[in-house]
C-alpha cells in the first residue's frame, strides 16, 4: 500500500500557514503517494479545498486524519493531544523546536513517533532548498520593511513636488542574515538610504551588493554555520556604544540579530533609543528571542520617548500564501530523500536525515535537546 501523507490544519494561536500547496501536493502524488488533507486546512492561507487536484483526499476531522497517517506534514510543534491522536511509529515532520517542547518531546518518545525538525538540517549547500528558516527569514525581511514604512511618521523616498523637496528617510538594519538583506532590499525599493551592520564582517559584500552602506564596527564575530557566535559582555558594551550613533540618525530600525535556540542579544539599550529622533520606528525581528532592545515587548507596539517599538511574532504568518508555498517546497525538498516508489526508505547514513531527527524509536536523537529535557544520563 503507498503511504498515507496527511496534512491538519494548524492549530497554534494566529498561525495561518499551511504545510502543503496544489503544485506540491501534485508531485507527492507523482511519488506514488496518497495525500490527505484536514478539510479548510489551506483556508488561512486562501489555498482552499478546491484549488488541489481531485485526487487528494479531505477528511472533516484531525482526529480521523491523524487515526492512519504514515506521514504528517506541519508548520508548528503538535499539541500533546495532536501527539496523542497520531498512530504508534507514524514519521512527523515540522519546525518542531524541541527545545521550546519538552511535554511534546516526550509524548512523541512515548509513541514511538519518528519526528524531523526541519530547524535542525544542517547548512550544507545540497540542504539549501530545504532550509525553512532562510525561506520564512526572507519573507519576514521583505515584512519588516513595509511594517517600518507603514508605521513610520514620513515618506521612504525622495520627493520632489510643487510644496519643495521631500528628503528621503534612512533606514538602519541591523543583521545581514537572509532577513536582513531582504529588509535592506525592500526599503530600497522603497526608496529609503539603507545602511546595515552585522557583527560577520564577510556580509559587507552582501550589504553593498544591494545598494546600502556598510556600517564598519571594531567589533566582529565570525561564528560556525554562517551564523554569529556570542558576544563578550565587554565586545556587547563596545558594539552598543558604536551603534549608538548611526542608530540616533535612523528613521527606522531593523533588528534581526537572532541565535538560534538561545535569547536574542540585547545590542538596544534604553539610552540608545533615547537618543532617536521623535517619530522614529523600531522594527524588532527577533521578538520571539526576547528582542534586540531591552524595550520590546513581544507581541505588543510600545512607544517611548516618541519612538515607537514594534514586536512582531510570527511575521511569516502575515503573508500566508507564499510563506506555505515556500515552506511546502522546503518540505518535500526534503521527503525526495525518504520517498521511493510510494514508499518511505529512511537513510540513516544520510546526514540531512540524522541530523534533522529529532526523536526516533522512543529515544530524543538531538543532543542538545535531550541534555535539556534529560539531563546527562
Amino acid at each position: 500500500m503507498p503511504i498515507k501523507l496527511a496534512v491538519p490544519k494548524e492549530v497554534a494561536k494566529g498561525e495561518r500557514r499551511v504545510a502543503i500547496e496544489p503544485g506540491v501536493a501534485d508531485k507527492y502524488l507523482q511519488k506514488g503517494a496518497e495525500v490527505v488533507l484536514e478539510s479548510g486546512a489551506g483556508d488561512k492561507a486562501y489555498l482552499v479545498d478546491d484549488l488541489f487536484s481531485d485526487d487528494v483526499k479531505f477528511v472533516k476531522t484531525s482526529k480521523t486524519l491523524y487515526k492512519d497517517a504514515d506521514i504528517i506534514l506541519k508548520i508548528q510543534a503538535p499539541t500533546e493531544k495532536e501527539v496523542d491522536n497520531m498512530k504508534e511509529g507514524a514519521v512527523l515532520i515540522g519546525h518542531l523546536q524541541g527545545h521550546l517542547n519538552p511535554g511534546v518531546v516526550k509524548k512523541m518518545q512515548e509513541k514511538n513517533i519518528t519526528s524531523f525538525a526541519m530547524e535542525l538540517i544542517p547548512r550544507i549547500s545540497r540542504a539549501q532548498a530545504m532550509d525553512i528558516l532562510s525561506s520564512q527569514a526572507g519573507v519576514s525581511g521583505y515584512k519588516a520593511a513595509i511594517m517600518g514604512s507603514d508605521l513610520a511618521c514620513r515618506f521612504f523616498p525622495m520627493l520632489t513636488t510643487a510644496a519643495g523637496t521631500i528628503r528621503p528617510a534612512k533606514v538602519v538594519v541591523i543583521g545581514a542574515g537572509v532577513a536582513g538583506l531582504q529588509a535592506i532590499a525592500t526599503a530600497k525599493r522603497l526608496g529609503a538610504m539603507v545602511e546595515g551592520y552585522d557583527v560577520r564582517s564577510a556580509t559587507k559584500e552582501q550589504v553593498e551588493s544591494l545598494g546600502a552602506k556598510f556600517i564598519n564596527l571594531s567589533i566582529t564575530a565570525e561564528g560556525e554555520g554562517g551564523y554569529a557566535r556570542e558576544l563578550t559582555d565587554e565586545e556587547k558594551q563596545q558594539q552598543q556604544e558604536e551603534l549608538a550613533e548611526y542608530i540616533a540618525k535612523a528613521n527606522v530600525l531593523i533588528t534581526t540579530a537572532a541565535i538560534p535556540g538561545r535569547p536574542s542579544p540585547k545590542i538596544i539599550p534604553n539610552s540608545t533609543v533615547e537618543k532617536m529622533q521623535p517619530g522614529s520606528v523600531i522594527i524588532d525581528l527577533a521578538a520571539e528571542g526576547g528582542g534586540n532592545c531591552d524595550l520590546t515587548k513581544a507581541g505588543e507596539t510600545v512607544e517611548h520617548n516618541g519612538v515607537i517599538i514594534h514586536a512582531p511574532l510570527n511575521v511569516p504568518s502575515q503573508v500566508p500564501l507564499h510563506a506555505s508555498e515556500m515552506f511546502a517546497k522546503n518540505l518535500f525538498n526534503f521527503l525526495e530523500l525518504m520517498i521511493e516508489d510510494g514508499e518511505l526508505k529512511l537513510d540513516w547514513e544520510d546526514e540531512v536525515i540524522a541530523e534533522s531527527c529529532l526523536t526516533h524509536e522512543g529515544k530524543i536523537m538531538n543532543e542538545n535537546v535531550r541534555q535539556q529535557i534529560e539531563g546527562d544520563a
